[in-house]
């Protein structure tokens, strides 16, 4: 994953596209009504059940809008809530604070929904010794917040963008090839350019996992679409020489059977793009 420092530079440039698209050259709806020296205070109700997420992020939008804004926690990220819960309140300005609601919301919803799904399969998991792990099959521009929501319900972060981490996949190998051609040319373009990533090389079968172990330096295997027994087989046969992974078409029916092969993590793309929003509201007190 990336440093915390380009992590939160990512969230800084969300806020600020996030508030120009939806602010403009001005909230008109509240500058038209509201005096600007109003004060007012709202409550972040919960009218749903899960995993909350987004309170961290909710505090740097109504900071980046309104550094006089207070805020008031009452529940934390990561933690359950239900119907009726309260997760915190929030003074200061009344235009500032309608400023920043519909972000706060938007984001709020999705990563809690994020959050709730993830604990769902972290649970799922529990005494395997498995991981669960996101993916790239993200929202276009929030990604940090939904990787973010992935960390706060359980799971870990796989790479975050095509920069941080090299992964062979099959049509790289394609491509290049084969996969010896395609990870003997990774290792000279990262030498040859000063770069120190990890590597992971997908298998589509059991002789593709044998000719990625006659390689050295590949951090981990990903077994693409392998039915159980033979996952087990590229369990026995990989051994300690590097991680593993499985992926491709895993459900919460079939995840616990995958894990029990032995793998070191699983990733899924559902924890991000096939969510439920959590219904949430914040309303004036």
């Amino acid at each position: 994953m990336i440093t915390d420092a380009q992590f939160n530079e990512e969230l800084r440039l969300i806020i600020s596209n996030a508030i120009r698209e939806d602010v403009g050259d001005g909230d008109h709806s509240s500058l038209a009504c509201i005096p600007a020296n109003a004060t007012g205070k709202a409550k972040l109700l919960v009218k749903d059940k899960g995993v909350l997420a987004g309170v961290g992020f909710a505090k740097q939008v109504f900071e980046y809008v309104d550094p006089k804004v207070l805020i008031e926690t009452h529940i934390h990220d990561g933690s359950q809530v239900r119907y009726g819960d309260v997760a915190f309140y929030v003074s200061g300005s009344s235009q500032s604070i309608l400023k920043a609601e519909r972000l706060v919301l938007n984001a709020m919803q999705r990563m809690s929904a994020i959050a709730t799904k993830t604990a769902f399969y972290v649970n799922l998991l529990e005494g395997t010794g498995t991981k669960i792990l996101d993916t790239r099959k993200t929202t276009p521009g929030i990604r940090a917040l939904e990787k973010w929501a992935v960390k706060i319900g359980g799971g870990e972060n796989h790479r975050f963008a095509l920069y941080d981490m090299i992964m062979l996949k099959d049509n790289h190998i394609d491509f290049a090839g084969g996969i010896t051609k395609a990870i003997t040319k990774t290792k000279e373009y990262l030498a040859n350019h000063n770069k120190d990533l990890k590597i992971i090389v997908e298998a589509r079968n059991l002789d593709e996992v044998k000719e990625i172990l006659n390689s050295n330096g590949v951090y981990r295997i990903l077994l693409d679409n392998f039915n159980y027994d033979d996952t087990r087989k590229a369990v026995e046969l990989i051994g300690t020489t590097c991680l593993t992974e499985s992926s491709g078409g895993i459900t919460e029916e079939t995840i616990r059977n995958y894990a029990e092969c032995g793998v070191d993590y699983i990733s899924s793309g559902a924890l991000t793009h096939s969510v439920h929003n959590m219904d949430l509201s914040l309303k004036a007190v």
